[in-house]
């Protein structure tokens, strides 16, 4: 199953005229990192362990995003939905369900990234991006950090932030990031 992203509005609504699905490329052009993996197989344990250790992720927890398990609810995806910075990458198995992340491209539009099950995403540090869930409204996803984990949301206006200046000068002048093989 391939991932899916097409262009969203500003408020996540699907743009006029039909919905045009965009290529991985894409994706990677802004430091964005894919993989599927099937969570009910052994195999990709053992490919998500190479992943884990290859990248250096030392911390892992899981999220249940719903009304039943998340505590203050509405309230968190409120705020998962409100743009943001991270100064560490973002990196998401989903193990159950679906939902979107939004990230912008070069032009500062919205590209809405539909995971699910088995889909897993790293957001370069410095990327703006939001989350929320689908219609089924429900996510199980796997949270990875290298070290301590940082929760800290930095909602924009982030742009004199050097984490952000980093991001940016590496997507505007195509230096690249450590993209991985899929």
């Amino acid at each position: 199953m391939a991932l899916e992203a097409w262009m969203v509005g500003e408020k996540g609504e699907d743009l006029d005229g039909p919905k045009e699905l965009l290529p991985l490329s894409k994706l990677e052009e802004i430091g964005v990192l894919y993989w599927h993996l099937d969570p009910k197989k052994s195999e990709s344990k053992e490919e998500l362990t190479k992943i884990r250790k290859d990248r250096g992720y030392s911390y892992m927890d899981v999220i249940e995003i719903c009304p039943d398990k998340l505590e203050n609810y509405e309230e968190k995806v409120k705020n998962f939905f409100r743009e943001h910075i991270h100064t560490d990458e973002e990196i998401r198995y989903c193990l159950e369900g679906s939902g979107y992340f939004d990230v912008r491209d070069k032009d500062d539009k919205w590209i809405r990234i539909w995971i699910k099950e088995g889909d897993m995403i790293i957001l370069p540090a410095g990327i703006y991006h939001r989350f929320t869930v689908d219609s089924a409204n429900y996510a199980k996803l796997m949270r990875l950090f290298i070290g301590e984990p940082v929760w800290t949301a930095l909602n924009r206006p982030q742009d004199d932030n050097p984490v952000r200046q980093e991001y940016v000068k590496n997507v505007m002048g195509n230096t690249g990031f450590a993209l991985a093989a899929h």
